[in-house]
């Protein structure tokens, strides 16, 4: 059974379904990577939220930012899945749903990410180049990556 993908601004996300975004990132980002921070940070009421359900449950979830919200260029942020599901691969599909999304509501090709040192590999699969040396995002090793076109 494949993900069901919609794109919502914050105001048109049901109270629901933000909950379960926000939970989604917490048991991920807070519980799972042990790392103490705070997720609200004030971008998500600018982002598009772009979610995967599976059986009725978000799975999936990335913030789709316009250029200069985060970086320059448009931006992919809070990229996660849920650890029951990470070895059906939809963190691909997630990425190709995000790119796809910049292009489609943003028109634009060139996208920078903060992205997680371990996952370099994972996002060079999707055409991103690393355009930064490490630096450390609540004690976890990072890198900024771009794509262009």
């Amino acid at each position: 059974m494949a993900l069901e993908w919609k794109i919502k601004s914050f105001e048109s996300l049901s109270v629901h379904e933000l909950y379960d975004i926000l939970r989604l990132r917490s048991e991920i980002f807070v519980v799972e990577q042990n790392c103490v921070y705070l997720d609200l940070d004030g971008k998500d009421q600018k982002a598009l939220h772009l979610f995967g359900t599976f059986e009725g449950k978000i799975v999936a979830h990335a913030r789709l930012f316009k250029p200069g919200i985060s970086f320059v260029h448009a931006s992919i942020g809070r990229v996660v899945v849920h650890s029951k599901y990470r070895d059906r691969k939809w963190g691909h599909e997630l990425m190709r749903e995000a790119i796809a999304g910049i292009l489609h509501h943003y028109g634009e090709t060139e996208i920078t990410i903060g992205a997680q040192l371990y996952l370099k590999k994972f996002y060079e699969s999707h055409g991103f180049v690393q355009t930064s040396e490490m630096y450390l995002e609540d004690d976890i090793p990072h890198i900024q990556m771009e794509k262009s076109h």
